[in-house]
C-alpha cells in the first residue's frame, strides 16, 4: 500500500441505556459520544466518524457540532463523517460548515458524502423521495465544484445555480478531504471515481469478499479516467472484548434489539443467534477478542487492499461503558497486532 493503513472509528449517537437498563437522554448520549472520541485520541486513533440521523434512536443530527466539540478536546484525531446525508443538504452550506471545523481544529476536518441508508430527513427538510438519486447526483456535482475553493459557476435543475460565485471561509490545505460513502451500488463506485473522490465501502453485512470486484471498479475507472490511486475504506461495526465469549455475549442483545427495531420499519424477519454467529465467524461483523478481532481486520484488508478501517463501535442500546472497554481494547490491543500480521503478511500486490 502507497501510505500507512489509517484506523479509524464510527459511531452513531445511539441512544444507549445505563447499566439499570433505563435509556440516557439525548444531550448524555451526545456528551458520551466527545468523551468516546477523547479516549481514541488519547489512543492514537486516526479519525472518528459521527453519523447523521433525524430519528429517535440516533442522538446525533447534526455532527458538524459534535465533531467541533471534539475538536476542542483532542488533538490529532481526524474528524469525519459517518455519513452527511447530501441529497437532503444544501451543498454550499455542507462546505461552509466543514471548512470551519477545518478551521478550529487545525486542518483535522473530512466528510464522507451519501445518500444515507435511512429517508428521515426527505419530509423533514421538504425533499421529494421521488428524486432521490438525482438530488444525490447533482448535489455531488457542485460539491465537487466547491471542493476547488474558487469561483463556482454551476447549473443544475433542482437547486439555483452559481455565477462565478465565491464560497467561505477557504481551508488551509486548498481542499477538504471528501470521501464517497458506498453501499454496494457499482453505479456509484464509479461516480466516486468520476469526481475523484475516495471510496467509503459500507459493509454491514455478508463476506467481505464480495465487495472486492468493487474495488477492482474503481481502480479501473481511476486508472480509464486517468487519476492517480485515491484511498478506499471499510466501514464495518464491532465489538471488543476480553474474550470471544464476552464480546459476544455483551454485543448481542443489543444487535439483535437494533437489527429487529429497524427490520420491522422496513419488512425484514427478526434476526436470531444463529445469523449473529455467522456474521461473526463468516460475514462483516468483528466481535471478539483482541485477537480475533484483529485476525479479522488484517484478513479483509489483504482480501480488499483498503486503506483504512473504520470499526462502528457503537451497536443499538450498547452501554457507553462497554464501548470505552472495546474502544480502549481496540487501540490498544487490535491495532498494533494487525500492523504485526500485515507486516508478517501483506496484502497482494494489487492493493
Amino acid at each position: 500500500m502507497s501510505a500507512p493503513l489509517e484506523f479509524a472509528i464510527d459511531t452513531f449517537g445511539d441512544v444507549t441505556k445505563d447499566a439499570d437498563g433505563h435509556r440516557l437522554p439525548y444531550p448524555q448520549v451526545i456528551r458520551n459520544v466527545v468523551e468516546e472520541a477523547v479516549l481514541a485520541d488519547s489512543l492514537g486513533i486516526d479519525a472518528i466518524g459521527v453519523g447523521e440521523h433525524h430519528r429517535d434512536d440516533f442522538a446525533i443530527s447534526a455532527p458538524e457540532v459534535v465533531l467541533a466539540a471534539i475538536a476542542a478536546r483532542t488533538e490529532r484525531i481526524r474528524l469525519t463523517t459517518a455519513v452527511t446525508v447530501l441529497s437532503s443538504d444544501d451543498p454550499v452550506r455542507v462546505y461552509e460548515k466543514f471548512a470551519t471545523l477545518d478551521a478550529v481544529s487545525r486542518g483535522r476536518a473530512e466528510i464522507i458524502l451519501g445518500r444515507g441508508s435511512f429517508t428521515e430527513s426527505f419530509p423533514l427538510f421538504g425533499y421529494d423521495l421521488a428524486q432521490y438519486e438525482e438530488l444525490f447526483e447533482e448535489k455531488l456535482d457542485l460539491f465537487s465544484h466547491l471542493l476547488d475553493e474558487g469561483p463556482v459557476t454551476w447549473q443544475g435543475r433542482l437547486r439555483a445555480g452559481l455565477d462565478n460565485q465565491q464560497v467561505y471561509p477557504k481551508t488551509e490545505s486548498g481542499r477538504i478531504r471528501t470521501w464517497v460513502g458506498v453501499g454496494g451500488s457499482p453505479e456509484s463506485v464509479v461516480r466516486a471515481a468520476r469526481y475523484r473522490m475516495p471510496l467509503m465501502l459500507a459493509i454491514i453485512g455478508g463476506q467481505p469478499a464480495r465487495f472486492a470486484p468493487y474495488v477492482d471498479l474503481y481502480h479501473r475507472a481511476l486508472t480509464q479516467l486517468k487519476v492517480e490511486r485515491l484511498p478506499i475504506g471499510v466501514h464495518s461495526p464491532g465489538h471488543v472484548a476480553e474474550t470471544d465469549e464476552q464480546a459476544r455475549e455483551e454485543l448481542w442483545p443489543h444487535y439483535r434489539a437494533m437489527h429487529d427495531r429497524i427490520g420491522r420499519e422496513r419488512g425484514w424477519g427478526p434476526t436470531n443467534k444463529h445469523r449473529f454467529d455467522a456474521e461473526a465467524d463468516e460475514g462483516s461483523l468483528y466481535v471478539g477478542s483482541p485477537e480475533t478481532v484483529a485476525a479479522k481486520i488484517a484478513n479483509t484488508v489483504r482480501t480488499l487492499g483498503v486503506d483504512r478501517f473504520e470499526f462502528k463501535y457503537s451497536s443499538g442500546t450498547l452501554p457507553h461503558e462497554k464501548m470505552m472497554t472495546s474502544l480502549r481494547l481496540y487501540g490498544e490491543e487490535v491495532v498494533p497486532r494487525v500492523r504485526q500480521l500485515l507486516a508478517e503478511e501483506p496484502a497482494g500486490a494489487g492493493a
